[in-house]
């Protein structure tokens, strides 16, 4: 009996000492991964901090992905500011151990542990979509920016590592992701319906936000609105509260801000809210995330349906047609001299890859002293 109680133990012992701690798991991998030790070795906190986490995903940029960001003068110095490498490092953490193998062609919204207000205002962690994209293991973020797996299942005591071929990008606020997506009419009638503040320092939100032609497609009918209609329509278009992501968007109802239904639709493996497909689905924000639509969705016209004869998508609001003048509410909104991946499909120009630079994320709206002051604690609290 001492024998059978003695042998399960020690099998255990020996599962154990053949697991690497983090260290010497990083370390097994120092010819790709020797930027990031190298990080870790002047950063004891950071290490210590590291090393105490359990059933993990580390997500390791490779030397490629630190050359590519210090090629980049304007972010070299994001990695010595102590506050942002903070939340940069917990969001290359998935919150769970997932080998490669467990990733199929369907996205899965996985929780880091980025969890900081200052960064985030997704309950639960700020996500990476993750999937296959041809037989690759890849992480998107942000605006579709990604990086993929060039080296799985690094094991050690607290979970698993993989190493990526570029940096994950911070998903920022509605304002910075709305330009970059050229997304800049839904951005310009948010501004003039005045709720940048409440749509952008909401928790959990979704947003379906039209393209640049889409609200070209109505612009005769924009300058007769009154202000309480502008709020309706873009309320129509924000689901507070829940934080929807591709996978959530099958044959349902959402409530949206301003009191009525939103119907999802999905037809032949297409997406639509009410008559309006959804072109990009999945642009991760800081506080959410939004779907790119072809239509500007009408709260008149809650009924809408998919027409899946038309050529082309016919505006939910009778008698509108496109603008003699340009994209309405885009007078004095900037664009970003550079597009992401998103962009092609929001009706912006032809996509770049991004992922040679991190977007600096701009805080939410609670940032205290304490946030601002307090970026010298380099993860303790994992």
């Amino acid at each position: 009996m001492q024998y059978k109680k003695f042998f399960p133990l020690a099998l255990a012992s020996l599962a154990s000492a053949q697991t690497p701690s983090l260290t010497d798991a990083l370390g097994s991998q120092n010819s790709t991964l020797s930027s990031l030790n190298a990080l870790l070795a002047s950063n004891s906190d950071l290490a210590k901090s590291l090393s105490n986490l359990r059933n993990v995903t580390i997500l390791a940029p490779s030397n490629n992905a630190f050359s590519a960001l210090a090629s980049d003068n304007a972010t070299t110095s994001l990695l010595t500011n102590s506050e942002y490498l903070t939340a940069l490092f917990n969001y290359h953490i998935l919150n769970g151990t997932y080998h490669n193998y467990t990733f199929g062609n369907e996205s899965q919204f996985i929780p880091t542990l980025l969890t900081n207000t200052t960064y985030t205002n997704v309950t639960g962690g700020q996500v990476v979509e993750a999937r296959l994209d041809n037989n690759n293991v890849t992480f998107f973020t942000a605006l579709k920016e990604n990086a993929t797996i060039i080296t799985p299942n690094v094991n050690f005591t607290g979970g698993t590592i993989h190493v990526i071929d570029s940096f994950l990008n911070i998903p920022q606020n509605i304002s910075d992701t709305f330009s970059n997506a050229n997304l800049t009419a839904a951005e310009g009638a948010i501004n003039t319906a005045n709720l940048t503040d409440s749509v952008a320092n909401t928790h959990d939100i979704t947003i379906f936000a039209p393209n640049n032609d889409a609200f070209n497609a109505i612009g005769s009918i924009v300058s007769n609105l009154t202000s309480d209609q502008l709020t309706s329509i873009v309320g129509y278009h924000v689901i507070n509260g829940s934080v929807n992501y591709s996978t959530d968007l099958q044959n349902t109802t959402f409530t949206a801000v301003n009191g009525q239904n939103i119907t999802i639709t999905v037809l032949n493996g297409t997406v639509y809210a009410n008559s309006a497909k959804i072109t990009v689905p999945d642009i991760l924000l800081e506080n959410g995330v939004a779907h790119v639509i072809d239509e500007v969705l009408n709260p008149d016209n809650a009924s809408a349906a998919p027409d899946t004869t038309a050529s082309s998508a016919t505006p939910a609001f009778s008698g509108a047609s496109s603008a003699s003048d340009g994209v309405p509410f885009t007078s004095g909104v900037s664009t970003a001299t550079t597009t992401f991946p998103a962009a092609t499909s929001a009706g912006g120009s032809a996509a770049s890859s991004s992922s040679s630079g991190l977007a600096m994320p701009m805080k939410t709206g609670a940032v205290g002293a304490a946030a601002l002051f307090g970026g010298a604690a380099v993860i303790v609290n994992l």
